[in-house]
């Protein structure tokens, strides 16, 4: 009897490699930004702090699910990058604001803490690129294979029948 083997062969082509590499590269540099953002202004960030650190989990779990292949997370992760870009554009002015006199200093500068909330927004929308670019890439298709090469046929078990008088 044959042992069969399940494979997914949209996991070896080298642009799912690559998607996948960048997805979690873009996840922990969101993750790494909002960190740092959040320390940095902690004090002027008005109770968002909980909603930052759920975002750096989030981000970070989600990029643990993505190293191992997991393709559903990815649409996830395009929502949330579509909404934390949405925050980070309205939330840049408002760090530049900031850098004058008769404000409060944050830990960091108030200009470099919007440079990067302006960053973040980049970030984000290439995470959503990619995470669905890698949506697309089917990750989770799988294709049984028998150890000694006989593939089952779409209806039944086994190689196809030899036509008559082969």
């Amino acid at each position: 009897m044959a042992q069969t083997l399940i494979e997914h062969p949209n996991r070896q082509k080298a642009g799912s490699k690559a998607t996948k590499s960048i997805v979690i590269l873009l996840l922990i540099a969101s993750a790494a930004l909002i960190t740092i953002v959040t320390v940095g202004g902690w004090s002027e960030l008005q109770g968002a702090q909980p909603v930052a650190f759920a975002y750096i989990f989030l981000y970070l779990l989600m990029a643990f699910y993505v190293a191992r292949w997991n393709r559903g997370v990815l649409p996830v992760a395009a929502a949330l990058a579509v909404l934390f870009a949405v925050v980070a554009a309205v939330a840049a002015p408002s760090w530049f604001a900031r850098d004058k006199a008769g404000y409060d200093t944050p830990l960091l500068e108030p200009s470099i803490l919007g440079l990067l909330t302006v960053i973040l927004v980049p970030v984000q929308l290439l995470l959503l690129a990619f995470a669905m670019r890698g949506f697309a890439q089917k990750w989770n298709v799988e294709v049984e294979v028998h150890r000694d090469g006989d593939y089952p046929r779409p209806g039944g078990h086994g190689k196809d029948p030899q036509p008559a008088g082969a």
